[in-house]
């Protein structure tokens, strides 16, 4: 049995581990690298392996990050199944198009400027109608259902309580006489959650393949600190200007919502506006209403017993264009909700564009940024910033709130890997930074006798 690491080894995003068994070939997620766009475009072009040699894929979740270069696969030569969740296929068919709307948006704008310069233009990794074709070789199973895969593999998905949807994939392996269990992680929850169940744990693991996003430090707020988003908006809100929050479409702009929710109808927030303005965040919150099964008792009774989680008075959800450029005329306080969270791609670069340079608007942050990205450069204080062209002035209050982080902290890794059982006789610390993946290979490696490894990009193990 061998594993290489062609993705999300030395950085926080494009998951791609390839596992070689019985002579199978499973990989496990097949996501987009993000971060500097040459770099970016180099490696989400380009498989280190045929995609035609690739025997079934086992799909973590719905994040870009993990699912994001599956049409790629698949119309390059992937014809084996994708094995996730219920939830996660019903995400990926509309993550998938929007993925590859906006890289055509994106790249159509690119290319003006490039053709202005006298470059060759660039071409979108995979069509709309590529996606929808990728989601075609879907195959769902419910959480805690165990069916075999592959010769000798046998597949149980364990809710991981990152998204809705999110597993932890369990892989009972038989090869040469011996059984293993390899667990891959997926992205792992914090737990307390406002809309998910906790991470379960899972026993007789031989074999882990661990994120490490925040292995180098906890959060400074705990999950559901919702009375810090209050004082944030209530002060912000009083400058009479706009709070622009950049939030993933999927599980963040859902979170916020039902915090709002609570908090408008506590009383607790100023009487103003609140707009969702993504296409795919408008789409996702219907798919939530469609999978329960995925949420946490208070949750499931509220949906159940008093009314909609992902509704209310003041909340506008946005789907056109021209709705969306309308916001840019908008006068008054309004908080405006819109992907993507990284500020890479999407309406939110608009938005950005339009309230960057106000000092009565804020900015705030409620998630991951990774290195590189227009997310992480005004989070990161940057005075002057690149969206879309141009450079613009940070003259906007910047604020960040890490209780809505849906990846476990440090702490929290520490506690995921106590309460899961069995040998670990070698660990893989994958999606971090590195220097977050080896801080936290210092911390299990007090507490554990097995071998804990920080993988290289293209690093291989036998096992």
């Amino acid at each position: 049995m061998k594993l290489t690491f062609h993705g999300a080894a030395g950085t926080t995003t494009g998951s791609r581990h390839l596992l070689e068994v019985n002579g199978r070939r499973i990989l496990l997620d097949c996501g987009l690298y993000q971060g500097r766009r040459e770099e970016s475009n180099e490696r989400n072009r380009h498989f280190p392996f045929d995609p035609a040699g690739i025997d079934a894929v086992v799909l973590s979740h719905a994040h870009i990050d993990h699912s994001g270069n599956l049409p790629s696969l698949t119309s390059r030569g992937f014809e084996g199944n994708i094995y996730s969740t219920f939830a996660t296929r019903d995400l990926c068919q509309i993550m998938l198009a929007d993925a590859a709307r906006i890289q055509a948006q994106d790249i159509r704008w690119l290319n003006k400027h490039r053709e202005r310069r006298g470059e060759p233009p660039l071409e979108e990794l995979y069509t709309e109608m590529e996606a929808e074709e990728c989601v075609r070789q879907f195959v769902t199973m419910g959480y805690d259902r165990r069916i075999p895969i592959a010769d000798g593999v046998e597949l149980t998905f364990v809710d991981a309580g990152h998204i809705l949807g999110s597993a932890q994939v369990v892989l009972d392996i038989t090869e040469g006489g011996s059984r293993k269990r390899l667990l891959f992680s997926g992205d792992v929850g914090r737990g307390h959650n406002e809309l998910l169940r906790d991470p379960v744990a899972v026993e007789g693991v031989d074999y882990l393949i661990m994120e490490s996003t925040y292995g180098d430090r906890d959060h400074e707020l705990p999950a559901q600190a919702n009375h810090l988003l209050r004082d944030v908006l209530v002060r912000a809100l009083e400058r009479n200007g706009k709070v622009v929050i950049p939030a993933f479409a999927v599980e963040r702009t859902q979170q916020l919502v039902y915090v709002l929710h609570r908090l408008h109808e506590a009383g607790e927030i100023p009487d103003v506006p609140i707009y969702v303005d993504s296409p795919l965040a408008v789409g996702a919150t219907e798919i939530f209403r469609l999978h329960p099964e995925c949420f946490n008792d208070e949750v499931y009774r509220f949906l159940y017993e008093t009314r909609d989680p992902f509704g209310f008075e003041n909340l506008t959800l946005i789907r056109k264009v021209s709705e969306s450029m309308a916001l840019n005329d908008l006068r008054g306080a309004a908080i405006i909700i819109s992907a993507s969270g990284m500020c890479e791609a999407g309406r939110i670069l608009h938005h950005l564009r339009n309230t960057i340079e106000n000092p009565r608007n804020t900015i705030l942050f409620v998630g991951y940024c990774a290195e590189y990205t227009l997310g992480a450069k005004i989070r990161n204080g940057e005075k002057k910033v690149p969206i879309l062209g141009d450079r613009f002035r940070v003259r906007a209050e910047v604020e960040v709130l890490d209780s809505f982080s849906g990846h476990a902290d440090r702490s929290e890794l520490l506690g995921y890997f106590d309460a899961m059982g069995g040998s670990r006789e070698r660990v893989f610390l994958v999606h971090g930074e590195r220097d977050r993946s080896l801080a936290l290979r210092d911390a299990l490696n007090e507490r554990h006798d097995g071998v804990v490894e920080v993988p290289e990009l293209g690093g291989e193990a036998e096992l």
